[in-house]
């Protein structure tokens, strides 16, 4: 049994951690570690986002990245605690060229999983608090120019007299939370978007289109929902706070402009943009393309038989502009994730006579079960309450090492399974077939290894449940008729409407769009962690593929997932834009190689 208190131990573990590391000893370095040990990096040490899974590759890391990043300064923050054998604390660190913040858990006194998250580049710090603009000097200047006469003279200026330094392809929440990112640190950047305003992404989709994460969930940086925000937000009202935030942030947003293609010129190390803003044809010259396009990628939209002889409405769920016009028709919608349910019950709310037709296994959990077991320990009122920060949840996320992710889930998913199990059995007995991943481990794990194959239940799972929405199971579609759906068991199904609710492929398809094919090959699948589960193809790769950190195609970058994502690692890649303009050396560890192509 350990005397000392956890606050001891973890502070007498980073003396000796500082202590090796600053002698260079990285033998003694990687002795601090157990053997089934993870140090997980965000861009301090490593300019990468990779994990170091087992004592070797921790000791080849701490050789080849650690060390020479000269870090020092290792404090414990605040007080260490135990639970079950396991010590952690919260900590901070410095390099040579920056600070930043982390998370150590010690197993018998060693490291078990060990985080470290850059904060701020030095010299290129935020302003903020103490070292905020003034906005105005007092007295008496002439020629001066108003604040208003300095942005619109940035906005005559950039991208017309002066280069951006990034263009960020999409203004949904990806491009908006890294604009601002880049905002706060001076970086030249240009988000160009097809839609008109921000936030139209969501605006022009289905009308009963929310969120199914909650509010403490989705905060963007720097400006969080106010405390009378709705648990669950409406898609016009985000749309409506994407708007009003790309103003305030002060960010640089072309709205109706069309990213049409892009190249990488080598020999200057710049791209070559070509836009079409409100019509006329732009070329934008930055140093850094990032596309934030999307959470996924290009629209699945399979190829069946008989789909140009369809005289009804047929089209991809990303173009479903809603329920209205249906009432009375016979409407069938292929798949049985977010999307085909939240339409099919929209469809149904209308009056329509609604199918959904069922390829593979879903993923169904009740909201107010996963409010309280999923989100509720890092992102709920007790959470705040509690004094967790939106700052300190993300980090005590990211502090789980993917490898770790299925069996600390696969326990909350057997509660879940027996709290709801009446749930669960009135959908069986519908038809409807269940999956909690492959392992068993639920809706987190299954979004990082494919973005989807589940549903959050707001209503539509008591439809399907009493038969109200029509259920299609374990059957593919073989052909489309002029006025119906044949689907593989021989059925079929007359159809006014037919939505593909498909998904999306992966992120790369837009390289391939926009800038090549061979491009493409070149950065590889977007997304997933190498599982080797289905659409997860392996090896193991222990981070998403590509998403936030350096890809093999110099200077383009992947900005996507949910709010949260867009919110927490939006930091990340805009420390490193910023490294590179500021020309600090950003030696990169870690990136591994290409294995599968687009």
């Amino acid at each position: 049994m350990n005397d000392k208190t956890p606050t001891q131990q973890v502070s007498e573990w980073l003396a000796v951690l500082g202590a090796a590391l600053q002698r260079g000893d990285a033998k003694g370095a990687a002795a601090l570690f157990g053997p089934d040990s993870y140090w997980r990096d965000l861009v301090a040490f490593t300019w990468n986002i990779t994990t170091a899974e087992g004592n070797a590759k921790v000791h080849q890391m701490i050789e080849r990245a650690v060390i020479p990043a000269k870090p020092s300064a290792w404090q414990l923050e605040g007080e260490a605690s135990e639970v079950n054998g396991v010590t952690e604390g919260w900590l901070r660190f410095e390099t040579e060229v920056a600070r930043g913040c982390g998370h150590v858990r010690l197993i018998g006194g060693k490291a078990w999983t060990l985080l470290t998250a850059m904060t701020e580049l030095k010299g290129y710090e935020e302003r903020r608090g103490p070292t905020r603009d003034r906005g105005v000097e007092h007295g008496v200047h002439p020629g001066r120019k108003t604040w208003l006469e300095q942005r619109q003279k940035e906005e005559a200026e950039l991208g017309f007299l002066r280069q951006p330094y990034v263009v960020i392809v999409g203004g949904g929440q990806g491009g908006i939370a890294l604009g601002a990112r880049l905002r706060r640190l001076n970086v030249p950047t240009i988000i160009v978007e097809k839609h008109e305003r921000p936030g139209d992404s969501w605006r022009k989709r289905y009308k009963s289109l929310c969120l199914h994460d909650p509010v403490w969930y989705d905060h963007l940086p720097y400006l969080p929902f106010p405390d009378h925000w709705p648990v669950f937000s409406p898609k016009d009202k985000i749309a409506d706070w994407l708007e009003m935030y790309t103003k305030v942030m002060e960010l640089n947003y072309w709205g109706s402009t069309e990213c049409k293609r892009a190249r990488y010129d080598e020999a200057e190390q710049e791209w070559t943009v070509e836009v079409v803003r409100q019509g006329k044809p732009m070329t934008l010259r930055p140093r850094h393309l990032v596309l934030a396009t999307g959470a996924l990628g290009v629209p699945n939209m399979p190829c069946v038989p008989g789909m140009e002889r369809f005289t009804g409405d047929l089209h991809h769920s990303s173009q479903h502009p809603g329920p209205d016009g249906y009432r009375g028709k016979k409407a069938v919608v292929i798949g049985s994730n977010t999307s085909a349910h939240d339409i099919c019950a929209a469809l149904w709310e209308e009056g329509a006579d609604v199918t959904m037709v069922q390829r593979s296994a879903t993923l169904v959990v009740r909201t107010d079960t996963l409010l309280e077991l999923g989100f509720g320990p890092l992102y709920s009122e007790a959470a705040v309450a509690a004094g967790i920060t939106t700052e300190r949840a993300d980090l005590t996320l990211a502090s789980r090492p993917y490898r770790t992710l299925p069996g600390l889930h696969r326990p909350m998913w057997e509660e879940i399974k027996q709290r709801d199990a009446d749930f669960y059995a009135r959908l069986e007995k519908a038809g409807f077939q269940l999956s909690f991943g492959e392992d068993g481990s639920g809706l987190a794990v299954m979004g990082q290894r494919r973005g989807g194959g589940f549903y959050i239940d707001v209503g539509a799972s008591e439809l399907i449940a009493d038969g109200r929405i029509k259920l299609k199971s374990r059957v593919g579609v073989e052909r489309i008729k002029e006025r119906s759906i044949v689907l593989t068991d021989g059925s079929e199904l007359p159809a006014d409407l037919i939505v593909f609710a498909t998904g999306y492929g992966s992120m790369n398809g837009w390289v391939e769009q926009l800038i090549s094919k061979e491009v493409a090959d070149k950065v590889g699948k977007c997304w997933g962690l190498g599982s080797d589960t289905r659409y997860d193809p392996g090896p193991w790769e222990g981070e998403l593929r590509n998403m936030w950190k350096p890809t093999h195609q110099e200077g383009l970058w992947f900005q996507g997932g949910n709010l949260h994502l867009a919110r927490h690692y939006s930091l990340y890649l805009a420390l490193q834009l910023k490294a590179r303009l500021e020309g600090i050396p950003t030696p990169v560890y870690g990136i591994g190689p290409v294995h599968h192509r687009s």
